[in-house]
């Protein structure tokens, strides 16, 4: 059997950093108990699209993605009242705020935002994932 090669655009490469933040907020509109003011360590995760740079051999710097989400995201949800940014604070509500404010940042540096992974507890997560990609 005759393998062929690979071309470049073949194959995909998806790099993913996680991040932790502390955040308090209330569900509105909500009979359970998270109707109360609580908080979380959130776990999130982000992972990126790209073709792999020839010259660094990398599709993007983890540095570079650390500054990224930690400016547009993280220090503004850090230890905040998430209800005073996102008025219904759910996790479907988060995740989709943060993708608004990454997406268009990662694009500046030659990459696809592909996925977030936003975490309440060990076990309760939402995903939010690129479907389609289109210039």
């Amino acid at each position: 059997m005759l393998m062929q090669k690979s071309q470049p655009g073949d194959k995909k490469i998806f790099l993913t950093k996680k991040f932790t933040f502390d955040a308090a907020h209330k569900l509105l509109n909500h009979k359970g108990k998270c109707k109360n003011l609580h908080g979380h360590t959130y776990g999130l995760e982000v992972t990126v699209e790209g073709e792999v740079d020839e010259s660094t051999g990398m599709i993007m710097d983890f540095d570079d993605m650390k500054e990224i989400v930690e400016s547009s995201v993280l220090e503004k949800l850090d230890h905040q009242y998430i209800n005073d940014i996102v008025q219904i604070s759910t996790a479907e509500n988060i995740i989709q705020w943060m993708w608004e404010r990454l997406f268009e940042r990662f694009k500046e540096h030659n990459v696809r935002l592909f996925m977030l992974k936003l975490g309440e507890t060990p076990s309760s997560f939402v995903t939010y994932k690129l479907e389609k990609y289109e210039n």
